[in-house]
């Protein structure tokens, strides 16, 4: 395991503070995984090293045989990104993690390290951009096939398994849309087949959400987003049983490189230390908006899942403990509209980023999901007046003004 989750004699004081049973999630955001060395430093340590010194060739032979558990690189592994990956585990409540350079490895990663030639994914039609055109083009290539299914259909999942289906893709609250979706029962038709379910938790993150105790058997994060949540960092991350990161993803990862930088996890151990807090905050502001907005739009208009008026409010609430950050709205008058309101925007940024605590907003139509057919956008409910905003932390009345401005913009009073 060459140093992980051992406490390790590798210039370390090995006082591992994993999580104590009783700890609550604000707890395990501030102090689990936390390591010390020998000068008691209160922030974690950070290990700008790309490699490790051995106390003799046998320390070394017996580090790549593995009958030593301490570091060898740090692209395979390092103590400050060992003590991300123990946090975020705790707080998520799974019993292992694996660091990436990035969300988009973590996903590539899962699906690569999953699935082979001749095998079969299905996956939600409201997903990432950038995730379609990996399923489309990038596993079509090697020989693995797709089928895009309406998330809410139960029957689509169960019509679409095959026997070489062996992997579910899900998100939830989906991005663009915020269309939420049932966990628990397409992980028993996964399940049902012999199939992973996996989730992308981004938007709920593990604060509102736990996918994992509703059925999932792998949560993927960008940490980029809320668990940076000020606009630092790349960095992503897979969860699940520990048999599945340790004889799964972690050989593929080990040997195809895209690893998280210590200081990237340095940083991301400290957006940890605040998320609980953030995102409660981002969330209380972000309800407030969405009525808001709503009594401006209408109710068809806005798309929040803390809203009674969404489509699946109950499920949310029986999923997620609050409605999340995010908020997509309608514009009547299309792309020419969404353009004015975003242009006359003072305080919220034009970003397609997300999670931040500046408050962000984007056109998906012609940013996030402009590589995807007008067909595709259309079918995912796409349409060219939707907008996507993310709450951050500041006043929520400065945010209400703003967004006067950008309707007053779209010709709405």
């Amino acid at each position: 395991m060459n140093g992980k989750e051992r406490g390790m004699d590798n210039g370390m004081k090995g006082d591992d503070r994993q999580p104590d049973p009783g700890w609550r999630p604000a707890t395990r955001a501030v102090r689990a995984g936390l390591r010390r060395s020998g000068f008691q430093e209160t922030s974690e340590g950070l290990f700008l090293t790309s490699g490790y010194a051995y106390d003799s060739p046998q320390q070394a032979a017996d580090r790549f045989t593995g009958d030593d558990d301490g570091y060898i690189y740090s692209r395979y592994a390092n103590p400050t990104v060992d003590m991300f990956q123990q946090r975020l585990a705790a707080l998520e409540g799974a019993e292992a993690c694996f660091a990436t350079a990035s969300g988009m490895s973590a996903i590539f990663a899962t699906f690569a390290a999953t699935l082979s030639a001749g095998d079969h994914i299905i996956a939600s039609h409201s997903i990432f951009g950038s995730i379609t055109k990996v399923i489309t083009d990038h596993l079509a290539r090697f020989g693995i096939s797709h089928t895009f299914v309406d998330a809410a259909d139960m029957d689509a999942w169960r019509t679409a398994m095959r026997e070489e289906t062996k992997l579910l893709f899900l998100e939830t609250p989906a991005n663009p849309t915020l269309d939420v979706f049932d966990i628990a029962a397409v992980a028993d038709i996964a399940h049902q087949h012999g199939a992973l379910l996996v989730v992308d938790n981004v938007f709920a993150t593990p604060v509102l959400q736990k996918p994992l105790k509703l059925g999932a058997d792998v949560v993927v994060y960008s940490a980029t987003k809320h668990i940076d949540g000020q606009g630092r960092v790349l960095g992503g991350a897979v969860l699940g049983r520990r048999d599945f990161i340790d004889e799964v993803i972690q050989p593929f990862m080990r040997h195809t490189g895209a690893s998280l930088s210590p200081f990237n996890a340095w940083v991301l151990l400290k957006g940890l230390e605040t998320l609980p807090l953030r995102v409660r905050a981002m969330s209380d502001a972000a309800q407030r908006i969405a009525e808001w907005l709503q009594q401006r739009l209408g109710t068809e208009a806005v798309r929040y899942p803390g809203l009674k008026s969404h489509p699946r409010h109950a499920l949310a609430m029986r999923q997620m403990a609050a409605g999340g950050s995010l908020i997509a709205f309608e514009l009547p008058g299309g792309r020419e509209a969404a353009f004015r309101f975003l242009q006359a925007l003072e305080l919220i940024d034009i970003s397609n980023n997300l999670g931040d605590a500046k408050s962000l907003i984007t056109h998906p139509a012609s940013t996030t999901h402009s590589a995807l057919s007008e067909e595709e956008r259309a079918r995912q409910g796409i349409g060219e007046g939707l907008l996507r905003i993310s709450i951050g932390l500041e006043d929520v009345a400065d945010l209400q003004d703003d967004l006067k401005r950008g309707l007053a913009a779209a010709g709405i009073a």
